[in-house]
């Protein structure tokens, strides 16, 4: 059985910074409440009050709430209109899918002078016969019921023929509560029974299942009651049966220190390397309308990790970076996750550059003597020339090295051949060709007159 405690009511107050004896609204539906206490001692101010949808059967407790203007009891087991005699301001009422069945309860509300809306739609009552007409006559405050607007000429009418249609009420109310006595004999003897089979050895529980909601039933308090009871146990076994299964933990990182690469929420994800900033781009596509709180994210120097509503993504990085310097964004559009994770100061980045072809000086074919000291006082480097369709013949200046030269000389000094033809005894009709290399001291070394 679950009750209003303290605890609750400055849960459900948060909107009125979970003070709860100025508070004018509260809503504890869907609470599975059993009965209703404590707010007429601790919200005195109430205005509103929301309690549908909970496994009340009495109206009780709220006899002070003097500045009570709402209230909504629809979807409990409520079979009477009561102790709302003291709910001076009352002006609506929701009593929608209760157990109304004694009409002739209603009379309770003529205290209630404000009463303005009343919403009996789906309790037992509603299918009496003349209904309508016995609830607007009895209650000449009343201005909607059931949604409907009340007309003076209804109201003319049916307080005209008040007292026949007051006898058919009676007589059908009274054939309800009997009916309703036996229901609640009959429940009472199928409880016991269920109690002795439980002790006994079960069915399986999908059997036992499928004939608890094949099985038809009368549309009573117990048996809403009853269901409420077994969904209760059905989920208190689920909960043990999760409890006690061991929880298997995927491995991360291997007893030897490696580290897995993991996807298990089955994202899209795109690792790029940006080059100009030196940093690794992780683009992970997270679901567009998930909620970034169920988002975590943990960036290491070797691997990142994305904990997605409890589903773990890991990658293992291609190089180092900074954890430290390493930023999250998520976009408002396509919901991705971008991390921007800066390298590591160690890690070299090697940047591939365009090498621009320089254009080689074409040497220009010299006019005089090859190797001529004019040549080698030019400023400037000298370039080889490997090209042998330039020159009809190999150039051989300065490959060999005059006798006595000195080491430092960076190229060997060429003498000039003598040109005498006595000294050397060469024919008078002899031509030097520049084009071919001088020749040695040819005279005296090689003996040739």
């Amino acid at each position: 059985m679950v009750y209003i405690t303290e605890e609750l009511v400055r849960q459900r107050a948060e909107h009125n910074e979970c003070e709860i004896f100025s508070l004018e609204e509260i809503s504890l539906h869907q609470q599975h409440i059993e009965r209703i206490q404590h707010l007429d001692r601790w919200c005195r101010q109430l205005r509103i009050l929301y309690l549908q949808n909970n496994l009340i059967p009495r109206i009780e407790n709220l006899g002070r709430l003097k500045k009570l203007e709402y209230l909504n009891l629809a979807v409990n087991n409520i079979e009477v209109i009561e102790n709302l005699e003291g709910c001076e301001s009352l002006m609506r009422l929701d009593l929608t899918l209760n157990f109304v069945g004694r009409l002739s309860s209603t009379a309770s509300l003529r205290h209630n002078p404000h009463l303005s809306e009343l919403f009996l739609v789906g309790n037992p009552c509603t299918y009496f016969e003349g209904y309508r007409q016995y609830v607007v006559a009895s209650l000449p405050q009343l201005k909607q019921l059931d949604g409907t607007a009340i007309s003076r000429s209804e109201r003319i009418l049916a307080s005209q023929d008040l007292e026949s249609v007051r006898r058919r009420v009676m007589e059908q109310e009274r054939e309800y509560l009997e009916r309703r006595a036996r229901e609640e004999e009959e429940e009472a003897v199928t409880s016991c029974l269920e109690d002795e089979e439980n002790q006994e050895e079960e069915e399986e529980e999908e059997e036992k299942e499928r004939e608890f909601w094949n099985t038809p039933c009368s549309f009573t308090p117990e048996s809403r009651l009853k269901a409420y009871r077994f969904l209760e146990k059905k989920k208190a076994k689920e909960r043990s049966k999760a409890e006690q299964k061991p929880v298997e933990r995927r491995t991360l990182i291997t007893p030897d220190g490696r580290v897995l690469n993991i996807n298990a929420p089955k994202l899209d994800f795109t690792l790029t390397e940006d080059e100009e900033n030196n940093t690794l781009v992780l683009d992970l596509g997270v679901y567009r309308h998930l909620d970034t709180s169920l988002i975590d994210v943990d960036v290491h120097p070797t691997y990142a990790r994305v904990s997605v509503k409890g589903k773990v993504f890991q990658i293992v990085l291609p190089a180092e970076v900074k954890p430290d310097s390493s930023t999250v964004q998520r976009s408002q559009t396509t919901g991705h996750l971008v991390l921007t994770m800066p390298q590591a100061e160690g890690e070299v980045k090697v940047r591939k550059t365009k090498t621009k072809t320089v254009p080689r000086p074409i040497r220009e074919r010299p006019t005089g003597r090859a190797g001529s000291p004019e040549d080698r006082k030019s400023p400037g480097p000298e370039w080889l020339e490997v090209d042998p369709g330039k020159r009809s013949a190999v150039d051989l200046t300065d490959i060999v090295r005059r006798d006595g030269a000195r080491k430092d000389r960076p190229q060997a000094s060429v003498v000039t051949p003598p040109t005498s033809t006595a000294h050397c005894g060469l024919s008078e009709g002899f031509v030097d060709d520049p084009e071919v290399p001088p020749l040695l001291d040819v005279c005296t070394t090689s003996g040739i007159h």
